[in-house]
């Protein structure tokens, strides 16, 4: 029987963000990526795909995604065989992002979603190389599929999560903590400190990519994925 990989979203993507990544991968793998758009609080979302996965299963998430495991690991931290968290950030929300939020989520309500991508978020994504344009594209595709209501929820989630440096520190499955070196949202320094919370962990930082890795640099990401899924469950 193939081993379960459920995988997490950032922030306005979905199954696609991890097609490259998928293609890439060597092991046989059933890979899950459930909704992480219904509801507004990282509680709910994770009780929902603690719901639909198996007993057992390994998780990765990136971005907003990889704050979502976290909480799927405080709740069920004994169903998690294997954990990848990516490009994202164990630390509760700073007042100033949250204040940003207040008029991107008013702008998605009154149909700007695409000017709130286009403007405040896909200028974050990637790295400084000149032909991304099809993945900056992509993000936007993935965006406006969902639509503001996801958009809405996603951001309050996001605002109101707790620290989890504790959750991190009482990990014990074989971890991966992955990022871009050019990640300008969640840079290298913030996965250097999640290292400090899980010592056993591996600290891979893929050096021709951003924020979104699974995007720009999947066969690298697929290929330490699956060294990280090969190692016995502890």
């Amino acid at each position: 029987m193939s081993a379960t990989l459920v995988l997490l979203p950032g922030m306005m993507c979905d199954a696609r963000l991890f097609t490259p990544l998928q293609a890439a991968l060597q092991g046989d793998y059933q890979v899950i990526v459930p909704d992480t758009g219904s509801a507004d609080r990282f509680e709910a979302l994770a009780q929902s795909i603690l719901e639909v996965a198996p007993d057992s299963f390994a998780l990765g998430g990136l971005s907003m995604g990889g704050i979502l495991a976290m909480e799927v690991i405080r709740q069920a931290p004994d169903r998690i065989s294997h954990l990848a968290l990516m490009d994202t950030n164990p630390f509760a929300e700073t007042p100033e992002v949250k204040q940003r939020r207040t008029p991107q989520m008013e702008a998605a309500r009154t149909g700007n979603l695409a000017t709130v991508m286009r403007d405040e978020m896909k200028p974050n994504y990637f790295t400084h190389i000149a032909d991304n344009r099809h993945l900056k594209d992509a993000c936007m595709d993935m965006a406006l599929s969902l639509g503001a209501d996801v958009f809405i929820n996603q951001s309050n989630a996001l605002r109101a999560r707790p620290d989890y440096s504790d959750v991190l520190r009482r990990v014990t499955c074989p971890t991966l903590i992955l990022c871009g070196r050019h990640d300008v949202l969640c840079p290298p320094e913030r996965h250097h400190a999640m290292q400090d919370m899980i010592p056993h962990a591996r600290l891979v930082i893929i050096d021709e990519a951003g924020h979104l890795p699974t995007l720009e640099a999947p066969e690298q990401v697929a290929s330490v994925l699956d060294d990280l899924l090969l190692m016995d469950a502890a």
